[in-house]
């Protein structure tokens, strides 16, 4: 069993050419770093009593970005002392990636694989606009889980199944603004908080923080609210 969907791996192949193209398919991505970033800071450093204010605030930690496309988030995690590890399933993604953290001087260690094939063990994994994208959600959990070393993080990223994620993932995002191509997601496939954390329960797990995030598009930016899960949200997992 594995949780590779090979069509969902097609879809994004023909595009990682431009994984790193801010105005290209994988746009709001690039949009949606900052907010990223800055919700995995405050989370790591508050789990692993770190001083958010140092330099090198993941100097020691092992992390791993499951599904990491082009790097886009491995190599900031990099640069702030983390020792990363990327996986996709997507080859040619791992291609660029890689390629990329060289031309950036940046040692992260990339591998196009699953997540349940990895045996080497985490202090904090990311799971990332991903869980949406495979098949056997539960097993995709599960395995995740399996990555991460006891007293370990895990911070997931998806979309919720509402009324509104319709409109504005997948009408608005894919048909008005293009900001995605046509078909990148499947609104069926959005998983709401409660399944989330059902599966998480099922595996010994549960929850310590959930967070959604809200675009302004007047400033073109995203900001964290954690009254606000109803389209982008963050579940963070202490194990």
């Amino acid at each position: 069993m594995n949780t590779v969907n090979t069509q969902e791996i097609q879809n994004f192949s023909k595009d990682s050419d431009h994984w790193w193209d801010e105005s290209g398919p994988f746009k709001p991505l690039h949009l949606l770093n900052p907010t990223r970033l800055s919700y995995f800071k405050t989370q790591i450093c508050e789990h692993f009593k770190i001083d958010d204010n140092t330099l090198l605030p993941y100097k020691g930690l092992d992390i791993i970005d499951v599904g990491c496309g082009g790097g886009l988030v491995c190599e900031p995690m990099a640069r702030l002392g983390g020792n990363v590890t990327g996986i996709d399933a997507d080859a040619n993604a791992i291609q660029v990636a890689t390629a990329h953290a060289k031309q950036s001087s940046l040692q992260i260690d990339y591998e196009a694989n699953s997540s349940e094939n990895i045996k080497q063990k985490f202090d904090v994994v990311l799971a990332l606009e991903i869980i949406e994208h495979v098949d056997n959600p539960e097993l995709f959990v599960k395995s995740v889980i399996d990555l991460c070393k006891p007293n370990g993080l895990i911070i997931f990223s998806t979309l919720n199944r509402t009324p509104k994620s319709y409109a504005l993932g997948i009408i608005a995002a894919e048909q008005i603004l293009r900001w995605v191509p046509q078909g990148t997601h499947s609104w069926k496939k959005f998983v709401k908080p409660s399944e989330l954390s059902k599966m998480l329960r099922d595996n010994g797990a549960s929850a310590h923080d959930l967070c959604g995030m809200i675009y302004n598009p007047f400033t073109k930016s995203f900001s964290l609210n954690k009254n606000r899960v109803d389209v982008n949200y963050f579940m963070t997992v202490r194990v």
